[in-house]
């Protein structure tokens, strides 16, 4: 009996004994080995959800959503010897990774931190290490290597599946999938780190040649060959005395973090962990059937007066609690209880209220448990769509993750009331800063950066999400500004999500008047076009820091794109920069800005740039001219007939009215093989007005052979003519045709008619749109 009382005493020690040192200061370095934690549970700090179960198993996060665990040797390590030289260490740690739901969630990290308790560190994909302010500051002073089970592609992540190595930041210096290597063979093959197995890792740094390794392998048994290896001076990050231990977290997936066994060493090798010695994972299998039997035994003894208690108890439940839809076991972000956002917002008093957003209030509020500071979207209850909108909103947001967007983090239904909880943005939106008493002026800088950060966020929901997201109601409101003033998209609830090649399924126009696209009165379609005329406005009213519609401006004013395009006819574009800035703005960024705004405002949406394009034209050294020039040579889905490849020479340009562009501009043939010389000569040439498209001018259809005719046509405040030979003349439409045309919704290149020719300005390069049958070289068009 004493022998077997000996053996379990020795299944979960911790060893803590001196090494030999040349240390002058007499600190000694430590070892510890552990096969579990039962006995050590007075030498380990633990922070968030991570406990020591009954078993002796550290479990760092379970199955909720959202949470956070730590779990760090209390007693601090000295890492640099008396002339602060960094000293070599080794650790070695058994762990698992266990999920209900299929999803690993989010990851753990062996850590080594210059404090035990990590204030303000967020769930999801950073780990519990950093948060959105600290993460990438070399004052951190924080070093890890990531076990990572979810793929976040904004901070790198190359699968959901791999070993990182994270210096101060959560976006890794490297990384790696997570192979094995097959004995007495040179293959490799996954290993799942969220296979619910136990699996060892090795993690060894040699300060003489600056060089980390990781190893990892299912067994006890220390691989030969090393998983990842990297070069890499840790003296700056690493203080003279620092903290071990584990940080791991879950997000909108969850997963059951554990580790079994753990040993460490500094100048010197680890101790080997042996497998068959560690505590066994929970199943949970005994604990569900000896519930089951006490539940059947309780039955059974009471049934009665059980039924009419739980008869009483459901019916008074029904009236009270919420009901759980079936689209809500679809829905990823945390679920917060009722009353916990209750609390967080002092049960929604006035004086917590932030403003209005969509379909609802927001409030400011501080989470009890995490201290965090949060918004609360509380959704109207008098709303008829208001359900539909919180799903609509829930389903949308929950997954996206960019920077430039505002995070959701959560949500919750409790009877009528529908609440979403938003990271908290100190500086509010972007229109309290550019209308009426702005609370201050921003610069020309935070402007521009607030520009490109929208762009950034707005070009990730429409094409590098795996959906395509319409926003609906892009405008400065709805623009919030974090404590950096990067710009950050919000207010999804309008945000539509289909298939990349479908068509929207939606009829109802929705937004904020000023923003939206003139064809959505029309189809009642949104589409990522109908975005980018939002935007268009958007970038205006930054820009002149007026409303796209103030009825309280001159009458000039009253459309701001109106007003914009007609101070670039006469010359005078820098009139419409908000006179706030005093002149202190950069004259090329504000009139590309400008110049973008009215190519996004254009009527026509076949005419407006992609996001991506204007993204470009802010982003890199391209210019517009040779942007739109791109655009149009060589993108397949671009609507100009392949008849232009091949154009008969132009005639000579006649003079062109008074509102033209420059004369320059009419000497210039449409051709498209001078496409590039005509981009840089119309270079300071204005973007056109929105185009009315209208078929009705002229028509052309094919006549006898040998006939010769010519029309005129203006478009945009300017005559053109287009010449038509080798059989073709023109004719004037019917009046039947005519009556049919003006009934009817559709553009120009939905007319079931023989030939239609719209000439179309887009930004500084002309663009011949050619709708119907037509031998190349047969048309020429020109200014007159």
């Amino acid at each position: 009996m004493a022998a077997k009382l000996i053996s379990l005493f020795w299944v979960f020690p911790i060893f803590l004994y001196p090494v030999k040192s040349d240390l002058d200061d007499g600190g000694p370095l430590l070892t510890k080995l552990t096969d579990g934690f039962s006995s050590e549970r007075n030498n380990m700090s633990l922070d968030g959800v991570a406990v020591i179960d009954n078993s002796g198993i550290l479990r760092l996060t379970n199955q909720s959503f959202q949470v956070v665990g730590h779990a760090f040797y209390k007693n601090p390590i000295k890492f640099k010897d008396s002339s602060s030289k960094l000293l070599s260490f080794s650790t070695a740690f058994a762990f698992a990774i266990k999920n209900e739901h299929g999803h690993g969630g989010h990851g753990f990290a062996f850590t080594i931190s210059p404090t035990i308790k990590l204030p303000g560190a967020l769930p999801g994909p950073y780990l519990g290490l950093f948060n959105n302010r600290n993460d990438g500051n070399f004052s951190n002073h924080i070093f890890a290597v990531e076990f990572d089970t979810v793929k976040d592609l904004e901070f790198g992540d190359i699968d959901d599946n791999h070993v990182g190595i994270d210096l101060n930041s959560i976006v890794s210096k490297d990384s790696i999938r997570v192979e094995q290597f097959i004995p007495h063979t040179k293959r490799k093959e996954d290993l799942n780190l969220k296979s619910g197995e136990v699996i060892q890792a090795w993690v060894e740094y040699d300060s003489r040649i600056n060089q980390l390794n990781v190893k990892v392998a299912p067994d006890s048994a220390k691989p030969r060959s090393i998983l990842l290896s990297y070069n890499v001076d840790l003296s700056p990050i690493f203080k003279e005395s620092m903290y071990v231990g584990f940080s791991a977290s879950t997000g909108s997936s969850s997963s059951s973090h554990y580790i079994l066994g753990w040993s460490f060493n500094i100048n010197g090798e680890a101790k080997n962990i042996y497998l068959e010695k560690l505590p066994k994972l929970p199943t949970g299998s005994k604990k569900k059937y000896t519930g089951l039997i006490v539940g059947v035994s309780v039955f059974c003894a009471s049934v009665v007066i059980l039924v009419t208690v739980l008869t009483f108890y459901i019916v008074r439940k029904i009236k009270k609690a919420d009901v759980i839809e079936a689209w809500e076991f679809d829905v990823g972000p945390h679920r917060f209880s009722y009353k916990e956002l209750n609390k967080a917002t002092k049960g929604f008093k006035d004086k917590e209220l932030l403003g209005y957003g969509g379909f609802g209030r927001v409030y400011k509020g501080t989470l009890p448990n995490s201290h965090d500071r949060v918004a609360v979207k509380r959704i109207c209850r008098d709303s008829k769509q208001g359900l539909k909108e919180f799903v609509s909103e829930v389903a949308s947001i929950g997954r996206l993750r960019h920077r430039n967007l505002v995070q959701l983090l959560g949500w919750c239904r409790h009877q009528a009331d529908l609440l979403l909880v938003y990271e908290f943005m100190p500086n509010g939106s972007l229109d309290k800063y550019l209308f009426d008493e702005p609370k201050a002026i921003l610069s020309w800088e935070q402007r521009f950066k607030i520009i490109k950060g929208v762009a950034s966020g707005l070009l990730y929901l429409h094409e590098e999400w795996e959906q395509t997201v319409v926003h609906r109601d892009i405008k400065a409101g709805n623009v919030l500004l974090d404590s950096e003033y990067n710009g950050r998209l919000s207010d999804f609830g309008l945000a539509k999500l289909y298939e990349r090649g479908s068509n929207p399924n939606t009829t109802k126009v929705v937004g904020t008047l000023g923003y939206l696209a003139p064809e959505l009165t029309r189809t009642g379609k949104p589409t990522t076009s109908s975005d980018v005329f939002a935007f268009g406005a958007l970038l205006l009213e930054v820009v002149c820091g007026k409303r796209p519609i103030d009825p309280e401006a001159l009458p000039e004013e009253l459309m701001l794109v109106e007003w914009v395009w007609e101070k670039w006819s006469v010359g005078a574009i820098l009139e419409v920069i908000d006179p706030r800035l005093e002149g202190n703005f950069n004259e090329d960024e504000a009139v590309l800005v400008l110049k973008l705004g009215l190519m996004c405002s254009n009527d026509a949406p076949e005419a407006r740039p992609t996001i991506r394009h204007v993204v470009r034209c802010l982003e890199t050294n391209l210019t517009l001219e040779e942007e739109v020039h791109e655009l149009y040579s060589t993108d397949p889905s671009s609507s100009l007939s392949p008849s232009l490849t091949k154009p008969r020479p132009s005639q000579k340009a006649k003079s062109a009215k008074e509102n033209a562009p420059p004369s320059d501009l009419s000497s210039m043939a449409y051709n498209s093989k001078q496409l590039p010389a005509m981009a840089a000569k119309l270079k300071s040439q204005p973007p056109p007005r929105p185009p009315s498209l209208n078929p009705l001018k002229r028509k052309l259809l094919i006549p006898a052979e040998g006939e010769r005719a010519a029309f005129r046509s203006e478009l945009y405040g300017l005559e053109f003519e287009a010449i038509a030979s080798d059989g073709y003349k023109v004719e004037e439409p019917t009046a039947a045709e005519a009556a049919f045309f003006e009934s009817s919704q559709k553009e120009a290149s939905d007319f079931d008619v023989d030939f239609d020719i719209i000439l179309a300005l887009f930004g500084s390069l002309a663009k011949m749109l050619i709708v119907g049958p037509i031998t190349p070289g047969q048309v020429d068009l020109r200014l007159i």
